[in-house]
């Protein structure tokens, strides 16, 4: 008797359908085809175990068991579930009339229980796609594709929950809103923990406080240079707190990365916080770009760091190859990872939020407290390679805070009345990008930004002069563009003024180095 079972493969962040065939004929043993990897093929002893343990009995005859399309690889534990559904209704063992109706992916403990699989959130995208009435999913995944209530999808526990639902009796209680774990998730989600510094909590740095909400306004990569303990990890870790909250279609495209990556384990619903992720210094390429062998890709940093901040530390102490690893997507908003027989693409749309010291000693600037020459601070800044500068929007150098000031700890504006601005910006341009798909200023193409940032004659004038004083590059130019543009719509006016230009300008300090003496 030959079985059907409808499952998936994740490429990206799409998923693909596999159709698991399974065919009980005459003969002796269990036979798996269809480009199936060493934890595909160790499921045939999972799954004959835990059907033991169920009670079930695999037929003594000739169970073949195809993977379709059978020219692509797979990999992962979720063919658990379809193998031992298809093992049972081929066998005649229960009738499942319902089989066909869903998508079903999960991974079986040797006593029949449903363990927590990657990538559903794409699973029930395709499920919705291909007419499917839903998806049976382990409630830790299921929990992840809550928000997705245009289908149903069933949060199971044991491989008995299956036969439940596909048997076509009353599984009501199974559908993952009925669920105690959803209720219990729920809850947590309406209280959740603050997991940011407050502005109000940093003292003094002014200017460096305005430049940053400059940033987070348009989406803008910065860095942040100064002496040790001058407030520099405060200032980024507080910027958490003043990112608007992610648009439905942000949202969806960071939980389906986090959901493949299969770091959303217990998750609620999409997204709603953007990420911030701080890896550090000695990360390795792969983990900062993404990687995997064959067509096993996962997502790395850059792609974690979707819709929200990516924060580098000690950002010259990286080395030179990993901050050039940079450069392709902070400038097209994506990573691309080729191996000989895949080629994956995932978004990569952060903003970059950097941290340095000015030199090796960390004082230069400071009075005369740095021991570094200028050959020793020049080679020490090098390794911020032009286009790589080229790419960070925003420069702030940050001074230690004064000691009367910190003794007196006086306080400022708090990050709810900062955040209120950046979000009534980020307003402004999601109605100034609608239909572009794009979200904020940082994002803009050059033909966009001749659209949408006109100069006005004294602007014209003003721009010129400060290229033809800083030597900088075109796209220099276009940061200063970008950023005098969020720097307008956070003053609510339509145009960009020459203000606004001289405050953009003033960001790129580090391309007046051999001015500095750097």
């Amino acid at each position: 008797m030959l079985v059907n079972i409808y499952s998936a493969k994740i490429i990206g962040i799409k998923a693909v359908p596999v159709n698991v065939e399974i065919n009980i004929t005459l003969g002796v043993g269990i036979h798996l085809v269809g480009l199936a990897d060493a934890a595909v093929k160790e499921s045939l002893l999972r799954t004959v175990t835990a059907l033991q343990a169920l009670g079930y009995h695999v037929p003594g005859k000739k169970i073949v068991i195809n993977l379709a399309p059978a020219d692509m690889h797979k990999q992962g534990s979720g063919y658990d579930i379809p193998i031992a559904l298809g093992i049972v209704a081929a066998s005649g063992q229960r009738e499942m009339p319902m089989l066909d109706k869903y998508l079903i992916m999960g991974e079986l403990g040797l006593d029949g229980s449903v363990r927590y699989v990657s990538g559903s959130l794409p699973m029930v995208e395709l499920a919705m796609e291909m007419g499917f009435r839903g998806c049976i999913l382990p409630e830790a995944a299921a929990l992840e594709a809550v928000d997705y209530t245009g289908t149903e999808i069933y949060g199971v526990k044991t491989l008995e929950d299956v036969l439940r639902i596909l048997e076509g009796g009353l599984a009501q209680d199974l559908l993952i809103w009925n669920t105690e774990a959803y209720r219990e998730a729920r809850e947590r989600a309406m209280n959740p923990a603050r997991r940011y510094m407050d502005f109000s909590e940093i003292i003094g740095q002014d200017a460096a406080r305005r430049g940053v909400e400059v940033a987070a306004a348009g989406q803008h990569n910065v860095l942040l240079v100064g002496a040790p303990g001058s407030g520099k990890t405060s200032l980024a870790k507080a910027m958490a707190g003043i990112l608007p909250p992610m648009s439905l279609e942000e949202s969806a495209t960071t939980s389906k990365i986090y959901s493949v990556a299969g770091t959303s384990s217990g998750g609620f619903g999409l997204l709603r916080s953007r990420p911030f992720r701080a890896p550090h210094i000695s990360a390795s390429k792969a983990a900062l770009l993404g990687g995997g062998s064959g067509d096993n890709i996962l997502p790395g940093e850059v792609s974690l760091a979707t819709g929200g901040i990516l924060f580098l530390d000690e950002f010259c102490e990286a080395p030179k190859s990993i901050l050039e690893a940079l450069r392709g997507p902070l400038e097209d908003r994506k990573v691309c990872i080729s191996r000989l027989k895949a080629k994956i693409e995932y978004p990569a749309s952060f903003m970059l939020v950097a941290a340095s010291n000015p030199c090796p000693c960390g004082y230069y600037g400071e009075g005369d407290r740095c021991t570094c020459t200028p050959t020793v601070r020049n080679a020490y800044l090098s390794k911020l390679s032009g286009p790589i500068m080229d790419r960070i929007d925003i420069q702030l150098w940050m001074h230690p805070v004064d000691t009367q000031a910190l003794i007196a700890g006086k306080k400022a504006e708090s990050s709810e009345a900062v955040a209120a601005r950046v979000v009534r910006a980020r307003e402004i341009q999601l109605q100034r990008f609608e239909g572009l798909g794009i979200y904020a200023n940082a994002e803009m193409s050059g033909a966009q930004l001749e659209e949408f940032c006109p100069l006005s004659a004294p602007c014209k004038d003003l721009i010129e002069k400060i290229i033809d004083r800083q030597g900088l590059s075109a796209r220099a130019y276009t940061r200063i563009i970008k950023i005098s543009r969020t720097i307008a719509d956070l003053a609510g006016v339509p145009d960009i003024l020459p203000e606004h230009l001289a405050e953009a300008a003033s960001y790129r300090f580090l391309d007046r180095r051999h001015i500095m003496g750097l």
